[in-house]
């Protein structure tokens, strides 16, 4: 296969061109390329006449004088990011004389192109006899950087925070087998790093270094009763105890055991966990990165725990009683209070408190009630009782929060506009690239305009990508909280109100064993399967 290619002739009357046609399906004389090279030669020519011979291979004569005989040439195009140089070369007039390779690597040392020359290749076309003219030949290739992997952390240790309690035949919590602890041992290994690759450099044509992306590089974070390995990779606990992982930091401890918050005390701030044997008195405060533990009661106190909160015999919080954990909430009973979890909460009953659960609600003791407040759950709420005779208002609410469907509808409206803008930049952008690929030479600003919409096209297309995998997070969310349900294995009492992703309904008559759910846009009452 080979190209058609182009030749200036001198005959006696005059100099011309001669063009050749292609051989074994070669690509055929471009005119626009046979022009460009006449008019930086000064010759004059018919357009018209130009063509015809292109498209008929064929001899056109351009002057009645004999000018003087062109060398070999060639046009060298470097790709707009340097990681390529192409060459198209340009038979001589007839007898003219040829380049030679040394000619060749003087102008790339001119033009600064000193890495990944071919010079294999470019050593063919000059000891080739039939030289391959108007064809593309690679003449340097940058490399690409190799890109390096973000360093990695594992952890050998239990670090859920849902472990669930395990539960007695009557349904109520065995506090006694709550599985909530990660146990250690002296000398165990906890976590280790794997280290960061940063990559290789690459060059382009110029050679010039390009660097790979950044890494992330990792770093062991832990707190006391840990020691580290001598190449900084690996933790090992100092101590037989419970492990933690709080925010990233790997936490060993025996516990802080107090006997009783109160004034023997004064507020608790503990980076592990703490277990208080006895009780929270009214009014204090207990602050744990880890888990807390009451053994006792907790009155009007204030509780925050960045794993679980368990609390054996229950809470009266008075009216003024605070529960947050990132973690679950498991007590006893719940009365008077106010108990936030990222998890599920756990109890035997809950009486005029306002709850929310990030995943459930579980009310399964002996009677199982919730009556008054407000109780709110992601997933579901599990109970035995609901409401009360006496009426006492009380409303339970699971599903989707409205925040997440109002960020869903704008991260709608985002994806839209980045599309269309998308959508306006791109044909331009083709547009020029076939251009540049039919060797049209290009104005300057014509070229610092399509830089200026390849670096819109790289911003919006990256804003795309994030709004795409952001919604796909939150479809998944709703998509889950449409089988959101509250469900009642004994007595819903009149004037409970159950809401299902912002549908309500206001309990008329009582119901029995009985589930709600939403269905066409309204909350139902189904009987369990």
């Amino acid at each position: 296969m080979k190209n058609g290619f182009f030749q200036l002739e001198d005959t006696e009357n005059g100099t011309g061109v001669r063009i050749h046609g292609p051989q074994d399906g070669g690509e055929p004389v471009r005119m626009i390329e046979v022009a460009d090279y006449l008019d930086a030669r000064g010759f004059n020519y018919d357009i018209a006449q130009l063509k015809a011979v292109c498209d008929e291979p064929g001899f056109l004569l351009l002057s009645e004088i004999i000018r003087p005989k062109e060398r070999e040439s060639y046009y060298l195009y470097i790709a707009e990011d340097n990681m390529s140089a192409t060459i198209r070369f340009y038979a001589p007039t007839v007898g003219g004389e040829l380049l030679t390779f040394d000619e060749l690597m003087k102008d790339f040392k001119y033009r600064y192109i000193e890495y990944g020359i071919q010079e294999e290749t470019l050593k063919g076309f000059f000891l080739s006899k039939d030289r391959p003219y108007c064809t593309d030949i690679i003449a340097a290739k940058g490399l690409e950087p190799r890109q390096g992997r973000d360093a990695e952390i594992q952890y050998f240790f239990n670090t859920d925070i849902n472990m669930k309690p395990a539960v007695k035949e009557d349904g109520s919590v065995d506090f006694f087998n709550l599985n909530t602890v990660s146990p250690c041992s002296k000398n165990q290994e906890l976590a280790r790093i794997i280290p960061a690759d940063d990559g290789d450099y690459g060059f382009n044509v110029k050679g010039e270094r390009l660097r790979p992306r950044e890494v992330k590089k990792g770093y062991l974070k832990y707190g006391r009763n840990i020691d580290i390995s001598d190449d900084h990779l690996s933790i090992f606990s100092r101590v037989d105890g419970h492990v933690t992982l709080v925010d990233g930091k790997v936490f060993v401890s025996n516990v802080l055991q107090v006997e009783n918050v109160d004034v023997s005390t004064g507020n608790i701030n503990f980076d592990g966990s703490v277990e208080v044997n006895g009780n929270v008195t009214a009014n204090f405060e207990v602050r744990a990165k880890g888990n807390i533990r009451v053994k006792g009661v907790v009155e009007g106190a204030l509780l925050v725990a960045g794993g679980d909160i368990i609390i054996d015999r229950g809470v009266n919080g008075m009216g003024k009683g605070v529960l947050a954990a990132k973690g679950n909430i498991i007590s006893k009973f719940l009365e008077n209070v106010t108990a936030s979890a990222g998890g599920y909460v756990s109890s035997d009953s809950i009486l005029h408190s306002k709850v929310f659960a990030g995943d459930e609600v579980n009310v399964s003791g002996k009677k199982g009630f919730i009556t008054g407040g407000h109780v709110v759950a992601t997933n579901a709420i599990n109970v035995k009782t609901l409401g009360s005779q006496m009426g006492a208002a009380t409303v339970v609410e699971v599903g989707a929060r409205p925040e997440v469907k109002t960020r869903y509808v704008e991260l709608q409206a985002e994806v839209e506009e980045l599309k269309k803008v998308l959508s306006n930049i791109e044909p331009t952008l083709n547009n020029f690239d076939a251009k540049k690929n039919t060797g049209i030479k290009i104005e300057r600003e014509t070229l610092k305009h399509i830089l200026t919409l390849r670096q819109l096209h790289i911003q919006k297309s990256t804003e795309l990508d994030k709004a795409l995998k952001e919604m796909e997070g939150l479809s998944a969310l709703l998509e889950n909280k449409n089988n959101a349900q509250v469900a009642v294995q004994g007595d819903v009492f009149p004037g409970t109100r159950v809401v299902i992703s912002e549908v309500s309904m206001v309990i008329q008559k009582p119901a029995t064993y009985c589930r709600f759910v939403k269905r066409f846009g309204d909350v139902k009452i189904i009987a369990f399967n």
